[in-house]
């Protein structure tokens, strides 16, 4: 056993996590398999926003704390880090959080109301570099669908990555979404602004993450991009 699973084990996530085990099984009609996130917070109300790959919670944490009319819906696949989010929100008392430990995608794809979030965060999401593997990132036409159906109107994608070619394979794919000419569901692109930095982003940090400030220790550059909803 691993000293991170030992330690797993003394985290709390009352309050603040939710597992698979506490949403109902999926129907055989896919269109009843829908679940309001928004129903989870205090105020069900409030402007939405999901990360996707919420990691030990760094970038949730401070965000929240310093939004609290906005709700967070973290989601997490690997149970460790889930665990460690979930007790940190926990200890501190942020009620505008949930962490969900559950696969995003399929979650986005198959549970998440349409027109629910306001935002979608991923930042620095795993770029599997291997051709074989390529097929597991997390960007893909599928995931820019879903994300496109989940989101408001206006309501916006954001993405950092420090991995140049996992970029250059995103950019392929935002080509085709962002062009005026496209007939469907439609992104308009925009750079990543000042003023779309983290609120708890430190001087010279876009987002605030561990692993931002990891690769920005080792020097490593980062891409970054805003997708807003059009159509």
């Amino acid at each position: 056993m691993s000293a991170g699973i030992k330690n797993s084990r003394k985290l709390d996530a009352s309050g603040v996590g939710v597992t698979e085990a506490d949403l109902p099984p999926l129907p055989d009609d896919l269109s009843q398999a829908i679940i309001d996130p928004r129903a989870w917070f205090a105020r069900p109300d409030a402007p939405l926003e999901i990360e996707i790959g919420s990691g030990k919670g760094t970038f949730i944490v401070e965000e929240a704390a310093r939004r609290p009319n906005v709700n967070f819906l973290g989601i997490e696949w690997a149970r460790e880090f889930y665990m460690c989010a979930a007790d940190r929100c926990r200890r501190h008392a942020l009620t505008n959080v949930r962490i969900l430990h559950t696969d995003a995608t399929q979650f986005l794809r198959f549970r998440f109301p349409p027109g629910a979030a306001h935002a979608i965060h991923l930042y620095f999401s795993d770029p599997w570099p291997k051709k074989r593997h390529h097929k597991r990132r997390v960007v893909q036409d599928a995931f820019l669908t879903d994300a496109h159906r989940a989101l408001a109107p206006e309501g916006e994608l954001r993405i950092v990555t420090d991995h140049k070619e996992y970029w250059q394979w995103m950019e392929n794919l935002f080509t085709g979404w962002c062009d005026p000419a496209r007939k469907g569901p439609r992104f308009e692109r925009r750079p990543f602004t000042p003023d779309d930095r983290a609120q708890g982003a430190q001087a010279g940090e876009l987002v605030g993450t561990n692993f931002e400030r990891k690769y920005a220790r080792e020097g490593r550059p980062f891409y970054a991009a805003v997708l807003k909803k059009i159509n």
